[in-house]
């Protein structure tokens, strides 16, 4: 199995000089019900501290003052809002739906619409829960060479059927064959499974075994996604979230989902001049 190395990195451009927000892509966030807000709060933190150039969360209305508190840069309909939730997504050319969306019924209305809205030139990350209900239902991936799933192991198994202790290489490639999606399998060694080879992260740590460490990753991917190529957007994504994870945890026990966002900038810079 290839490994991920610093030259996955390299697709990081430095900014062109004449540029605006519209440059940088327009991200949809969907997610956050009345119990787990944070979630889609720390991915579109991620979002749009990687760079995304307009960012729109849907999300329960019970998180949007938190959310203008927390990250003013992003704009904020109620989820319940089916007509403005249609126009925003329209204009989005990422989707990311699953960070705290919940398994009740609404999250499943929300999920149904995307798939049915979905056009051909828009990328979608399904995460969370948006991975759990789509593996009990009947729901088709309507362009799925443009989805990306990022699941951890347990909603891998609910997604492919394979149970934990048969999730090898050879097993997983089939089952991501047979969607046909890209899959981010995340684990203390994270891999991912497209049309290509398969390519396995050396980097992460323990100290990144935290609530929202997932969240983070999938707002990295959807910020992106939106910026540079499709497959090398995806790897270099993974990487260096879990590269700005080794550093921290060099001199932390704990490394916070947050901490690895506040220090993207950083690190975006510095590999886009190298």
């Amino acid at each position: 199995m290839k490994k991920l190395t610093p030259e996955c990195l390299s697709i990081i451009p430095p900014r062109p000089q004449i540029s605006h927000k519209g440059t940088f892509g327009r991200v949809v966030l969907i997610g956050g019900n009345q119990q787990y807000g944070g979630a889609i709060m720390m991915a579109a933190e991620a979002c749009v501290r990687s760079g995304a150039g307009l960012v729109t969360v849907i999300t329960d209305p019970v998180n949007h003052v938190a959310l203008h508190a927390r990250l003013p840069e992003v704009m904020v309909v109620n989820w319940y809002d089916l007509t403005s939730v249609q126009e925003i997504f329209e204009t989005a050319d990422v989707c990311l739906i699953g960070p705290g969306l919940g398994l009740e019924a609404h999250g499943q209305t929300l999920l149904s619409f995307v798939l049915n809205h979905q056009q051909a030139e828009q990328q979608l990350i399904i995460d969370g829960s948006g991975i759990t209900l789509f593996a009990a239902s009947s729901f088709t991936l309507p362009f799925s060479s443009q989805t990306i799933f990022t699941p951890h192991q347990m909603e891998w198994q609910r997604l492919s059927g394979l149970a934990i202790a048969q999730q090898s290489e050879e097993a997983n490639k089939h089952a991501q064959h047979q969607l046909q999606a890209t899959v981010v399998l995340k684990s203390h060694r994270t891999e991912i499974y497209s049309c290509g080879p398969t390519v396995q992260n050396p980097l992460g740590n323990p100290a990144m075994a935290t609530g929202g460490m997932g969240d983070t990753l999938a707002g990295m991917i959807a910020g992106f996604l939106a910026q540079f190529s499709d497959k090398g957007a995806i790897q270099a994504a993974v990487y260096l979230h879990s590269y700005i994870g080794d550093l921290l945890a060099k001199e932390r026990y704990v490394v916070l989902p947050t901490e690895i966002s506040a220090a993207l900038p950083y690190w975006m810079k510095k590999f886009s001049n190298s």
